[in-house]
């Protein structure tokens, strides 16, 4: 997009997104922290307009919230159960290849579902194959239909509602 037809707050959200982190980080709300928090959530969104594309429009707020909620509880507990298995000298984890069949089209879907897996201590996902599947690796993985109907079930629902409006 040509610096002459770019808007002047390509992405409002992203930018109030990035001056509430920015002043967290700082831990102040003193003029000069506002101010370069103000110039970082109005410059790089704008800068980086053509990579990130057009805004779009938030929706399903109650079910984005939800999934948030939903991701950080998984990303608690996953922690706990490696944790077990990690400092349990008996444990005797399984680990597994496994692969998930996907069908999100929404490119931004996809790498979100695989940033998912990946937060979430004791899984990996690896390879974004082209025919819709993401190869994931489970550090104790008994049961691999189980995982990626979970994976499918837990995530890719919720994320094909609100990216692509489809219903679950």
């Amino acid at each position: 997009m040509s610096p002459s037809r770019r808007p002047w707050w390509p992405h409002p959200w992203l930018s109030g997104l990035l001056l509430v982190v920015w002043l967290v980080l700082q831990h102040s709300v003193a003029p000069a922290h506002v101010l370069s928090g103000l110039a970082m959530a109005w410059g790089l969104p704008w800068c980086l307009v053509g990579f990130l594309g057009a805004a779009s429009k938030p929706r399903r707020w109650g079910l984005i919230l939800r999934f948030a909620a939903l991701v950080l509880w998984d990303i608690v507990v996953s922690n706990l159960v490696v944790a077990r298995i990690v400092l349990n000298p008996w444990s005797r984890p399984q680990p597994a290849w496994v692969p998930v069949p996907v069908e999100l089209k929404d490119p931004l879907a996809r790498t979100l579902l695989a940033s998912i897996i990946t937060t979430t201590p004791g899984t990996v996902s690896c390879v974004m194959q082209e025919e819709g599947g993401i190869l994931v690796h489970a550090l104790d993985c008994r049961d691999p239909a189980a995982l990626a109907r979970d994976i499918q079930q837990r995530y890719e629902a919720p994320l094909r509602i609100i990216f692509e409006g489809a219903s679950a």
